[in-house]
């Protein structure tokens, strides 16, 4: 029998990748493993050679070959290759030192570091007072009139609660206490949490729940149980009251990003950019309070809230205005 070359076990780990991972993961997969086969020929190993030749030095290699590219594709290279070794050992083709192996990714390869939340906040601001006029523009019909007050309520929930775009869509009327300006949610880890809301998105959301009167009395249905935000489907059922989905979800707001920005903003905010400017400005408004912004914003670890305390460099050039040109420092 033939002795297997690090290059034919190479192929044999895509074929298994082929096999359980999606295409892209695939394409990614066979780059990195190129990487890693080049790396080896620069370091005097050819691909062609035994794979008894390689051991797990080469992950300390294929580390420093990497460090020209960003942390984060140096750190998929490197699972790529861990994977590789793991197949290895999966399929007893050699008999690497796993544990050495991840020892010397924890300590070669680099961690990416955290990236500061992106989001246009004058193109949501813009959006927010948008949406608090949906429902005075003009609709063909019930169905359309009804669906805008809908859209209004879901999009000024999701700028000033900082809900996910799944937690809002599971909404019921029960969950809500309409009086309170509150609602009861169930979010990550199945926890539950209470969520305030402004006195804008409450009346947005009264005046949605009136105008689906008729529609939620002829359900049949217990009134908590009916989703609060519902789907208006043209032509459905008039007795079906169906919740909408976190895909409805993230439709409506490309939809109107496009009417109230113009068809060039498409894409530039999603149901997650509206959390982003909750979380910022409630740092904004408290002075920096980090403690009640992840409260408020339900985040496990308030590292997670920190990444918000950024100041923008809009915000940095004001600042610095401020200090060094309006003391009149400036001129000469």
């Amino acid at each position: 029998m033939a002795t297997l070359t690090i290059q034919e076990a190479v192929e044999r780990y895509l074929d298994s990748v082929k096999l359980a991972r999606a295409h892209n993961t695939l394409l990614t997969y066979k780059k990195s493993m190129q990487s890693f086969l080049d790396c080896l020929r620069a370091e005097g190993l050819a691909p062609e050679a035994p794979l008894s030749a390689l051991n797990e030095d080469a992950v300390a290699h294929f580390a420093a070959y990497s460090k020209d590219r960003s942390p984060a594709t140096e750190r998929l290279r490197l699972q790529a290759a861990a994977g590789f070794y793991e197949f290895l050992a999966a399929e007893r083709l050699a008999e690497p030192n796993l544990p050495r192996v991840r020892m010397l990714m924890r300590q070669r390869g680099r961690r990416p570091g955290p990236r500061l939340p992106q989001f246009p906040r004058e193109a949501i601001e813009q959006m927010l007072e948008y949406a608090d006029s949906l429902d005075q523009l003009p609709a063909e019909d019930e169905v359309e009139a009804l669906r805008n007050k809908r859209d209004k309520a879901f999009i000024l929930t999701l700028g000033e609660t900082g809900l996910r775009v799944h937690e809002a869509c599971k909404l019921t009327r029960g969950d809500m206490q309409l009086q309170e300006g509150k609602a009861i949610v169930i979010g990550k880890g199945n926890q539950e949490a209470m969520v305030r809301f402004s006195r804008r998105a409450i009346r947005a959301i009264r005046s949605y729940i009136q105008s689906r009167g008729s529609l939620d009395g002829a359900s049949g249905r217990q009134l908590g149980s009916l989703p609060l935000f519902a789907r208006h489907d043209k032509g459905a059922g008039a007795k079906k009251v169906k919740g909408i989905t976190p895909s409805t979800g993230r439709n409506i707001i490309a939809r109107h990003v496009a009417r109230a920005l113009g068809e060039e903003a498409k894409g530039t905010i999603s149901p997650h950019s509206f959390r982003h400017y909750f979380v910022t400005t409630v740092l904004r408004g408290t002075g920096g309070n980090l403690k009640m912004a992840q409260e408020l914003a339900r985040h496990k670890n308030i590292q997670v809230t920190q990444r918000y305390a950024h100041l923008s460099d809009d915000e940095l050039d004001r600042g610095y205005y401020e200090v060094f040109e309006n003391s009149g420092g400036g001129e000469d």
